[in-house]
């Protein structure tokens, strides 16, 4: 298993508990707003942590940590995955898995193995843009992310939809079709875009103001009970 990062605290990762998140590399999209550029084109020339390492500094931090969150690049691309997951379930801690939702059989083993506890899902665009957002066009890859949206409604397992909102890509327009698309969802958060030098196209795009985020908030709520919007102030 190449782990490429690993945060040791985060207070905002996991909602509601303190967490360490684990980074794993490769993505199956090239969505040019992406904050982790190198993970997602370039895996294999990032930094390797041993899995050894990570899992040492685990165990010394059960009594400090609640959970672990996994993210990339795709997690859900690595072959390993399980077997890492259930390493740190030993541990005793909660896990949490972030996803871009195109492999929901991965996503409903894992499940059903008891192995995650709560799921991050982004949700790039409305159906209509969504290719053009994820920069993938292969002609399965809304139906999978719909497919995996639908086990997570129609599931127990705690779970986020999510999506980072840029002025140049998103129009209000989307959000009045994701509130059709995922009405009845548990919760959904809003990202405010950050420009970086990480970025996967730096430089061509922007932030909605948190007033506009918040505009598209409200239509979201009329079918999504819990709607947040994060990283703006």
């Amino acid at each position: 298993m190449k782990i490429h990062g690993f945060q040791t605290l985060t207070l905002l990762d996991y909602p509601g508990y303190t967490a360490a998140t684990i980074f794993l590399g490769g993505c199956n999209f090239r969505c040019p707003f992406c904050q982790n550029a190198g993970l997602v084109l370039r895996p294999d020339e990032e930094p390797v942590i041993p899995e050894d390492d990570v899992l040492a500094f685990l165990k010394k931090r059960r009594r400090v940590l609640d959970g672990v969150c996994i993210t990339g690049g795709e997690p859900t691309l690595e072959p390993e995955l399980p077997e890492l997951i259930r390493s740190i379930k030993e541990l005793g801690y909660l896990v949490k898995l972030d996803t871009n939702g195109t492999h929901p059989a991965i996503v409903r083993k894992l499940t059903e193995e008891k192995l995650i506890d709560y799921v991050a899902m982004d949700i790039k665009s409305s159906r209509e843009h969504y290719a053009r957002l994820a920069g993938n066009s292969s002609e399965k890859l809304l139906a999978t992310v719909e497919e995996t949206a639908a086990f997570l409604m129609e599931g127990n397992l705690d779970y986020e939809f999510r999506t980072t909102v840029v002025r140049e890509l998103h129009e209000q327009e989307d959000f009045v079709a994701i509130r059709n698309w995922l009405a009845g969802a548990r919760r959904y958060y809003l990202q405010a875009y950050r420009d970086s030098e990480h970025i996967l196209k730096p430089g061509n795009y922007s932030s909605y103001s948190r007033e506009e985020l918040e505009r598209f908030a409200a239509i979201l709520r009329e079918k999504i009970p819990v709607v947040e919007v994060r990283g703006i102030e």
